[in-house]
Protein backbone atom coordinates (compact mmCIF):
# COMPACT_ATOMS: atom_id res chain seq x y z
CA UNK A 1 0.00 0.00 0.00
CA UNK A 2 1.03 3.45 -1.10
CA UNK A 3 2.04 6.09 1.92
CA UNK A 4 -0.31 8.80 2.48
CA UNK A 5 2.42 11.07 3.76
CA UNK A 6 2.59 14.28 1.23
CA UNK A 7 0.16 12.78 -0.74
CA UNK A 8 -2.73 15.02 -2.46
CA UNK A 9 -6.53 13.90 -1.37
CA UNK A 10 -8.22 15.22 -4.87
CA UNK A 11 -10.03 12.21 -6.29
CA UNK A 12 -11.78 8.77 -4.76
CA UNK A 13 -10.68 7.34 -8.07
CA UNK A 14 -7.08 7.47 -6.93
CA UNK A 15 -7.52 5.46 -3.71
CA UNK A 16 -7.53 1.72 -4.11
CA UNK A 17 -9.48 -0.92 -1.92
CA UNK A 18 -6.84 -1.18 1.30
CA UNK A 19 -6.40 2.88 1.49
CA UNK A 20 -10.15 3.34 2.43
CA UNK A 21 -10.00 0.96 5.78
CA UNK A 22 -6.17 2.04 6.23
CA UNK A 23 -7.72 5.85 6.47
CA UNK A 24 -10.78 4.09 8.23
CA UNK A 25 -8.35 2.91 10.92
CA UNK A 26 -7.25 5.77 11.44
CA UNK A 27 -10.10 7.64 11.97
CA UNK A 28 -11.66 5.17 14.53
CA UNK A 29 -8.23 5.71 16.66
CA UNK A 30 -8.93 9.46 16.22
CA UNK A 31 -12.37 8.98 17.62
CA UNK A 32 -11.96 9.31 21.50
CA UNK A 33 -9.70 12.48 21.08
CA UNK A 34 -13.13 13.98 19.40
CA UNK A 35 -15.62 12.47 21.64
CA UNK A 36 -14.14 13.45 24.88
CA UNK A 37 -13.82 16.56 23.45
CA UNK A 38 -9.89 16.91 23.90
CA UNK A 39 -6.87 17.99 21.89
CA UNK A 40 -3.48 16.26 21.40
CA UNK A 41 -0.35 17.49 20.30
CA UNK A 42 -0.06 15.26 17.24
CA UNK A 43 0.19 17.72 14.76
CA UNK A 44 1.58 20.54 17.46
CA UNK A 45 4.12 21.62 15.12
CA UNK A 46 2.26 21.81 11.44
CA UNK A 47 -0.51 24.57 10.10
CA UNK A 48 -3.52 24.22 7.64
CA UNK A 49 -4.49 27.01 4.72
CA UNK A 50 -7.66 26.76 4.02
CA UNK A 51 -8.69 28.24 0.73
CA UNK A 52 -12.35 28.48 0.06
CA UNK A 53 -13.62 29.84 -2.93
CA UNK A 54 -17.14 29.15 -2.25
CA UNK A 55 -19.36 29.15 1.01
CA UNK A 56 -18.68 26.10 3.14
CA UNK A 57 -20.02 25.01 6.74
CA UNK A 58 -19.58 21.64 7.36
CA UNK A 59 -16.29 21.11 5.74
CA UNK A 60 -14.70 24.04 6.67
CA UNK A 61 -14.98 23.66 10.04
CA UNK A 62 -14.87 20.27 10.44
CA UNK A 63 -11.43 20.74 8.75
CA UNK A 64 -10.24 23.56 11.65
CA UNK A 65 -12.01 21.64 14.44
CA UNK A 66 -10.00 18.82 13.24
CA UNK A 67 -6.45 20.66 13.13
CA UNK A 68 -7.11 22.02 16.43
CA UNK A 69 -8.17 18.67 18.07
CA UNK A 70 -4.64 17.66 16.96
CA UNK A 71 -2.85 20.41 18.15
CA UNK A 72 -2.32 22.14 15.27
CA UNK A 73 -2.51 25.81 13.41
CA UNK A 74 -5.34 26.88 11.39
CA UNK A 75 -4.72 30.16 8.64
CA UNK A 76 -6.65 31.23 5.34
CA UNK A 77 -9.49 32.76 4.20
CA UNK A 78 -13.04 31.99 3.53
CA UNK A 79 -14.70 33.96 0.81
CA UNK A 80 -12.37 34.63 -2.05
CA UNK A 81 -13.83 38.33 -2.73
CA UNK A 82 -11.79 39.23 0.15
CA UNK A 83 -8.55 37.83 -1.54
CA UNK A 84 -6.57 39.11 -4.84
CA UNK A 85 -8.00 35.94 -6.53
CA UNK A 86 -11.63 37.91 -6.15
CA UNK A 87 -10.93 41.49 -7.23
CA UNK A 88 -9.39 43.47 -9.76
CA UNK A 89 -6.08 41.16 -10.51
CA UNK A 90 -7.63 38.08 -10.75
CA UNK A 91 -4.89 36.21 -9.20
CA UNK A 92 -4.22 32.83 -10.61
CA UNK A 93 -4.20 29.61 -8.87
CA UNK A 94 -1.27 29.15 -9.29
CA UNK A 95 0.24 32.03 -7.81
CA UNK A 96 -1.79 31.79 -4.88
CA UNK A 97 -0.94 28.30 -4.14
CA UNK A 98 2.72 29.20 -4.55
CA UNK A 99 2.61 31.85 -2.12
CA UNK A 100 0.19 29.97 0.31
CA UNK A 101 2.50 26.85 0.30
CA UNK A 102 4.97 29.09 2.14
CA UNK A 103 2.48 29.75 4.98
CA UNK A 104 1.59 26.05 5.88
CA UNK A 105 2.01 22.78 5.34
CA UNK A 106 -1.91 21.31 4.09
CA UNK A 107 -3.84 23.48 1.61
CA UNK A 108 -7.73 22.91 2.06
CA UNK A 109 -9.11 23.93 -1.28
CA UNK A 110 -12.98 24.54 -2.04
CA UNK A 111 -13.35 26.42 -5.37
CA UNK A 112 -16.34 26.31 -7.76
CA UNK A 113 -14.34 25.64 -10.75
CA UNK A 114 -14.40 22.26 -11.70
CA UNK A 115 -10.33 20.61 -11.40
CA UNK A 116 -9.41 23.39 -9.20
CA UNK A 117 -7.61 21.54 -6.17
CA UNK A 118 -6.21 19.09 -9.53
CA UNK A 119 -4.74 22.64 -10.70
CA UNK A 120 -3.52 23.60 -7.29
CA UNK A 121 -1.58 20.20 -7.00
CA UNK A 122 0.21 20.57 -9.66
CA UNK A 123 2.07 23.75 -8.14
CA UNK A 124 1.93 22.88 -4.38
CA UNK A 125 5.03 21.16 -2.68
CA UNK A 126 2.59 20.68 0.32
CA UNK A 127 -0.61 18.16 0.11
CA UNK A 128 -3.98 19.56 -1.66
CA UNK A 129 -6.93 18.18 -0.26
CA UNK A 130 -9.81 18.87 -2.11
CA UNK A 131 -13.28 20.33 0.20
CA UNK A 132 -15.19 20.35 -2.87
CA UNK A 133 -14.86 21.47 -7.03
CA UNK A 134 -17.49 22.74 -8.19
CA UNK A 135 -19.53 19.76 -10.12
CA UNK A 136 -15.89 17.78 -9.74
CA UNK A 137 -15.87 15.82 -6.63
CA UNK A 138 -16.01 15.72 -2.80
CA UNK A 139 -13.81 13.42 -1.35
CA UNK A 140 -13.12 13.84 2.29
CA UNK A 141 -17.46 14.03 2.49
CA UNK A 142 -18.02 10.72 0.73
CA UNK A 143 -14.96 9.07 3.24
CA UNK A 144 -16.80 10.30 6.20
CA UNK A 145 -20.25 8.65 4.66
CA UNK A 146 -18.43 5.45 4.17
CA UNK A 147 -17.17 5.52 7.50
CA UNK A 148 -20.49 6.21 8.76
CA UNK A 149 -21.63 3.34 7.54
CA UNK A 150 -19.13 1.22 8.65
CA UNK A 151 -19.21 2.12 12.09
CA UNK A 152 -22.97 1.59 12.12
CA UNK A 153 -23.29 -1.19 10.00
CA UNK A 154 -19.80 -3.15 11.01
CA UNK A 155 -19.06 -3.93 7.05
CA UNK A 156 -19.44 -2.23 3.69
CA UNK A 157 -19.76 -4.91 1.15
CA UNK A 158 -22.96 -6.77 0.88
CA UNK A 159 -24.83 -3.68 1.78
CA UNK A 160 -27.73 -2.09 -1.18
CA UNK A 161 -27.22 1.61 -1.50
CA UNK A 162 -30.02 4.20 -2.32
CA UNK A 163 -28.74 7.73 -3.49
CA UNK A 164 -31.56 10.42 -3.84
CA UNK A 165 -31.12 13.56 -5.19
CA UNK A 166 -28.72 15.58 -8.29
CA UNK A 167 -26.53 13.27 -9.54
CA UNK A 168 -24.59 15.79 -10.93
CA UNK A 169 -23.12 16.79 -7.77
CA UNK A 170 -20.18 16.49 -6.77
CA UNK A 171 -20.69 13.90 -3.42
CA UNK A 172 -22.62 11.61 -5.85
CA UNK A 173 -19.94 11.59 -8.28
CA UNK A 174 -17.74 10.60 -5.13
CA UNK A 175 -19.81 8.07 -3.84
CA UNK A 176 -20.27 6.27 -7.33
CA UNK A 177 -16.14 6.16 -7.85
CA UNK A 178 -15.81 4.95 -3.62
CA UNK A 179 -18.73 2.40 -4.17
CA UNK A 180 -16.46 0.60 -6.67
CA UNK A 181 -13.96 -0.50 -4.65
CA UNK A 182 -16.58 -2.19 -2.73
CA UNK A 183 -19.68 -5.32 -3.33
CA UNK A 184 -22.43 -2.24 -3.05
CA UNK A 185 -25.22 -2.15 -5.25
CA UNK A 186 -26.45 1.19 -5.92
CA UNK A 187 -30.01 3.12 -6.94
CA UNK A 188 -29.72 6.27 -8.08
CA UNK A 189 -33.01 8.48 -7.72
CA UNK A 190 -33.25 11.80 -9.81
CA UNK A 191 -34.80 13.96 -12.01
CA UNK A 192 -34.25 13.25 -15.69
CA UNK A 193 -32.57 16.39 -16.47
CA UNK A 194 -30.12 15.74 -12.89
CA UNK A 195 -29.41 11.82 -13.97
CA UNK A 196 -25.89 10.86 -14.24
CA UNK A 197 -24.20 11.95 -17.09
CA UNK A 198 -23.38 9.88 -19.99
CA UNK A 199 -19.37 10.73 -19.47
CA UNK A 200 -20.36 9.42 -15.83
CA UNK A 201 -22.02 6.16 -16.61
CA UNK A 202 -19.26 5.03 -19.11
CA UNK A 203 -16.74 6.02 -16.51
CA UNK A 204 -18.63 3.79 -13.85
CA UNK A 205 -19.23 1.11 -16.38
CA UNK A 206 -15.15 0.55 -16.54
CA UNK A 207 -15.11 0.38 -12.56
CA UNK A 208 -17.90 -2.44 -12.94
CA UNK A 209 -20.33 -0.38 -10.74
CA UNK A 210 -23.33 -2.02 -10.24
CA UNK A 211 -26.23 0.64 -10.66
CA UNK A 212 -29.71 1.31 -11.71
CA UNK A 213 -31.34 4.39 -12.23
CA UNK A 214 -35.03 5.27 -11.06
CA UNK A 215 -37.27 8.33 -10.85
CA UNK A 216 -38.85 7.35 -7.87
CA UNK A 217 -37.98 6.50 -4.30
CA UNK A 218 -40.72 4.47 -3.73
CA UNK A 219 -39.76 1.77 -5.99
CA UNK A 220 -36.52 1.15 -4.10
CA UNK A 221 -36.41 2.23 -0.23
CA UNK A 222 -37.48 -1.30 0.30
CA UNK A 223 -34.33 -3.29 -0.29
CA UNK A 224 -32.15 -0.22 0.63
CA UNK A 225 -29.30 -0.83 3.60
CA UNK A 226 -28.49 2.98 3.30
CA UNK A 227 -30.18 5.92 2.31
CA UNK A 228 -27.71 8.90 1.21
CA UNK A 229 -29.91 11.75 -0.02
CA UNK A 230 -28.89 15.57 -1.31
CA UNK A 231 -31.30 18.33 -2.35
CA UNK A 232 -32.96 18.35 -6.11
CA UNK A 233 -33.38 22.22 -5.14
CA UNK A 234 -29.49 23.24 -5.93
CA UNK A 235 -27.42 26.47 -6.37
CA UNK A 236 -25.27 26.90 -9.17
CA UNK A 237 -22.10 25.17 -8.32
CA UNK A 238 -20.07 26.89 -11.05
CA UNK A 239 -20.56 30.12 -9.39
CA UNK A 240 -18.82 30.78 -6.34
CA UNK A 241 -21.57 32.29 -4.57
CA UNK A 242 -25.29 31.50 -5.99
CA UNK A 243 -27.92 33.34 -3.26
CA UNK A 244 -31.88 32.68 -3.36
CA UNK A 245 -33.67 35.32 -5.22
CA UNK A 246 -37.06 34.62 -4.75
CA UNK A 247 -38.88 30.93 -4.58
CA UNK A 248 -37.30 28.51 -5.65
CA UNK A 249 -39.78 25.66 -5.13
CA UNK A 250 -40.01 22.75 -3.13
CA UNK A 251 -39.19 19.44 -3.37
CA UNK A 252 -41.14 16.95 -5.74
CA UNK A 253 -41.97 13.85 -3.59
CA UNK A 254 -40.48 11.63 -5.35
CA UNK A 255 -37.26 12.46 -4.21
CA UNK A 256 -38.31 13.53 -0.41
CA UNK A 257 -37.84 11.40 2.40
CA UNK A 258 -40.85 11.62 5.08
CA UNK A 259 -41.39 9.52 8.62
CA UNK A 260 -44.04 8.11 6.64
CA UNK A 261 -42.16 7.06 4.20
CA UNK A 262 -39.40 5.62 6.00
CA UNK A 263 -42.15 3.86 8.68
CA UNK A 264 -44.48 2.25 5.54
CA UNK A 265 -41.49 1.21 3.14
CA UNK A 266 -37.87 1.36 4.78
CA UNK A 267 -36.28 -1.88 6.52
CA UNK A 268 -36.58 -0.93 9.83
CA UNK A 269 -32.58 -1.24 10.25
CA UNK A 270 -31.94 1.20 7.10
CA UNK A 271 -29.91 4.37 7.68
CA UNK A 272 -30.29 7.68 6.82
CA UNK A 273 -27.80 10.37 5.51
CA UNK A 274 -27.36 13.76 4.31
CA UNK A 275 -24.28 15.90 3.95
CA UNK A 276 -26.35 18.92 4.62
CA UNK A 277 -27.25 22.00 3.85
CA UNK A 278 -30.95 20.80 3.64
CA UNK A 279 -34.21 22.20 2.31
CA UNK A 280 -37.34 20.64 2.25
CA UNK A 281 -35.73 17.05 1.04
CA UNK A 282 -35.62 16.04 5.10
CA UNK A 283 -38.27 17.13 7.17
CA UNK A 284 -37.28 17.85 10.50
CA UNK A 285 -39.57 15.19 11.97
CA UNK A 286 -37.33 12.90 10.70
CA UNK A 287 -34.47 13.99 12.55
CA UNK A 288 -35.53 11.77 16.13
CA UNK A 289 -36.29 8.65 14.13
CA UNK A 290 -34.03 5.41 13.84
CA UNK A 291 -33.03 6.28 10.79
CA UNK A 292 -31.01 9.60 10.69
CA UNK A 293 -27.63 9.42 11.20
CA UNK A 294 -26.47 12.89 9.86
CA UNK A 295 -25.85 14.18 13.22
CA UNK A 296 -23.03 11.48 13.79
CA UNK A 297 -22.10 12.23 10.18
CA UNK A 298 -21.08 16.38 11.23
CA UNK A 299 -19.16 13.67 14.55
CA UNK A 300 -17.42 11.71 12.12
CA UNK A 301 -16.67 14.59 9.34
CA UNK A 302 -14.20 16.26 11.99
CA UNK A 303 -12.53 12.36 13.01
CA UNK A 304 -12.22 11.65 9.09
CA UNK A 305 -10.52 15.09 8.59
CA UNK A 306 -8.15 14.48 11.87
CA UNK A 307 -7.35 10.24 10.43
CA UNK A 308 -6.58 12.80 6.79
CA UNK A 309 -4.33 15.24 8.05
CA UNK A 310 -2.77 13.22 10.47
CA UNK A 311 -2.26 10.91 7.56
CA UNK A 312 -0.82 13.53 5.01
CA UNK A 313 1.49 15.50 7.39
CA UNK A 314 2.75 11.87 8.27
CA UNK A 315 2.29 12.15 12.03
CA UNK A 316 0.47 8.49 11.74
CA UNK A 317 1.35 5.67 8.89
Amino acid sequence: MRSFMGRDILSLKDFEREEFFRVFEIAKQMAPIARNRKNCDLLKEKTMVTAFYQPSTRTRLAHEAAMHRLGGHVTGFADAKMTRAGDFYQESIKDTVKMLEYYGDVIVMRHFQKGAPHEAAKWASIPIINGGDGWGEHPTQILTDLYTVLTEKGRLDGLRWVAVGDMRMRTMHSLAYGLTQFDCPISFVSPPDMSLTDEMKADLDDYCLDYKEVEHIEQVIADADVILVEPVVQPDYTKSRDERDGDVGMTPSNYKITRELLKNKAKSDAILLHSLPRMDEIPPQVDITKWSRYWEEAFNGVVMRMALLALVLGATE
